[in-house]
């Protein structure tokens, strides 16, 4: 069983743009709404590559019922919390040379017994077998060891674990000893340097990179995957190092695509099959859904083809 949990979900509204005018106004076209939030995102990859999770998390308010509503529709599992405070909306303007800017609300903030709602039900989830994925970022009312805690929980009850966050969650999370670091990440380029504490002057080579992907598996991870953008990817384990030149497509948007390659990742895993296989599938997802609009994920066919032409290549 796959569960994506998103502690911070939100609805994602989308628009486009002839160009993003700083102190003017902007008037937006081809606006939808998306059910949001990472977890939300990789639940709904998986199903695209016909598999099935789980997404948990928290829901408040009308948009926490719209939220609810949206993922009903995608055709998703859910067992969320309702909350006191209300669900946040984000809005993601692409302007027309494919530039993203992004406008997050903080979310709501949560109350110690709705956490331990939540808490509880995790701890259900948590047997030998499971993936538990935890992405994106905490909402108010939530310490910054949430993820290293929970991950001790999951991977104590013998699950394996999938974490995509950032800046002190993941620090936290990287620092929980051998018993609780989380099984697999998957952070981007300025996440993985922000942690070490390198500059990213632009000169930071790939051989570089790969070493940092190094010592988190020297820390207990088994698997990095690095995220790169039009550089690609990087996949680090135990036994080697894996390069995947990113795939030339038609960008719409580029929302999503990090949680597309999650979704597949996972997907693989659960599937069993052999690494390389699991590499392509990601990079072919993630590349995917950049020609999609909102947070939609690709569809199976795309994929499919995409994967005709990824090259994945052990280069240590």
């Amino acid at each position: 069983m796959i569960v994506t949990v998103t502690l911070n979900p939100a609805l994602d509204k989308t628009a486009r743009v002839d160009t993003v005018r700083p102190g003017a106004l902007n008037r937006l076209r081809d606006v939808t709404l998306d059910a949001g939030g990472k977890g939300v995102n990789v639940s709904a990859m998986i199903r695209a590559l016909g598999g099935e999770s789980i997404a948990v998390g928290f829901s408040g308010g009308g948009a926490g019922e719209e939220l609810q509503a949206l993922i009903a529709k995608k055709g998703l599992r859910s067992d969320f919390v309702r909350i006191a405070a209300v669900t946040r909306t984000n809005l993601k303007v692409v302007a027309g040379d494919g530039t993203l800017t992004e406008f997050n609300e903080p979310g709501p903030e949560i109350r110690p017994g709705e956490w331990r709602e939540l808490e509880q039900k995790l701890s259900g989830y948590g047997a030998k077998g499971n993936i538990i994925v935890l992405s994106g970022s905490l909402p108010a009312g939530l310490d910054a060891d949430t993820y290293q805690k929970l991950s001790v929980m999951l991977r104590g009850a013998g699950a394996a674990v999938f974490l995509d966050a950032d800046g002190e969650a993941l620090r936290r999370a990287l620092e929980s000893g051998p018993d609780g670091v989380p099984d697999y990440i998957k952070p981007n380029r300025y996440e993985l340097l922000q942690y070490f504490g390198v500059t990213d002057d632009g000169t930071v080579t790939e051989t570089r990179l790969a070493e940092l992907c190094r010592a988190l598996i020297g820390r207990g991870v088994k698997l990095a995957a690095l995220s790169m953008g039009e550089a690609g990817a990087i996949f680090v384990n135990g036994e080697g190092v894996w390069r995947a030149p990113a795939l030339p497509v038609q960008v719409r948007s580029s929302v999503g695509a990090g949680d597309s390659m999650t979704g597949a990742l996972v997907r693989g895993f659960e599937q069993g099959l052999p690494l390389e296989r699991c590499f392509a599938l990601a990079m072919a997802a993630s590349a995917g859904a950049c020609t999609t609009e909102g947070t939609n994920p690709p569809s199976r066919a795309l994929v499919d083809s995409l994967l005709t032409r990824t090259r994945i290549e052990k280069i240590a």
